[in-house]
């Protein structure tokens, strides 16, 4: 499988982003996972359905699963930090291309996604993993670079280029153990 992250500050437009590419990249026929860094929060269960009450009850684990769908859930009984690694681990193994959004601190090779408007530094001049800009102002980078800009309002072009650079994407998790 191939591997990308995307990296910015909250509001530069990655959410956004990775959700146009998921269906570019369907297109081109390929299978996309996401794998996504959220606050510790976070919950995908609520109150009242079963799967709620069995981890309300004390199962570590609830997998939960229809003709359609799959989830699982898995309760840690002390706060646990997990790598990128570890989760993309968890990931079904017929899966062409993983986006993952967040972890901008990880080893993985990511876009970073950076608009001007938002006031914040760009990531790139510092981290050696960011291989490419995805950006809305190309001509205010705060630094130049020769790594790629592309447009992040050209979702298809950004998926034509990840396609074309496939390669350097793919993921080997014995690199990183």
């Amino acid at each position: 499988m191939k591997v990308v992250g995307f990296a910015g500050f909250s509001g530069s437009g990655k959410t956004h982003l990775v959700e146009q590419l998921i269906p570019a990249l369907k297109l081109r026929g390929l299978r996309v996972s996401v794998v996504k860094h959220a606050h510790h929060d976070f919950d995908i269960d609520h109150p009242g359905k079963d799967t709620y009450r069995h981890r309300e009850a004390g199962a570590f684990e609830v997998v939960v699963a229809s003709d359609r769908r799959l989830a699982l859930i898995r309760e840690f009984e002390q706060p646990a930090t997990l790598s990128v690694h570890h989760l993309l681990a968890e990931l079904y193994d017929g899966v062409d291309w993983v986006l993952v959004e967040g972890f901008k601190s990880s080893n993985l090779l990511k876009v970073e996604v950076w608009r001007a408007d938002a006031g914040k530094p760009a990531r790139y001049p510092d981290d050696d993993f960011v291989v490419a800009i995805a950006t809305d102002s190309a001509d205010r980078l705060p630094q130049e670079t020769i790594r790629p800009v592309l447009d992040l309002n050209a979702p298809d072009a950004l998926a034509e280029w990840l396609v074309e650079n496939g390669d350097r994407f793919e993921y080997h998790p014995d690199h990183y153990a």
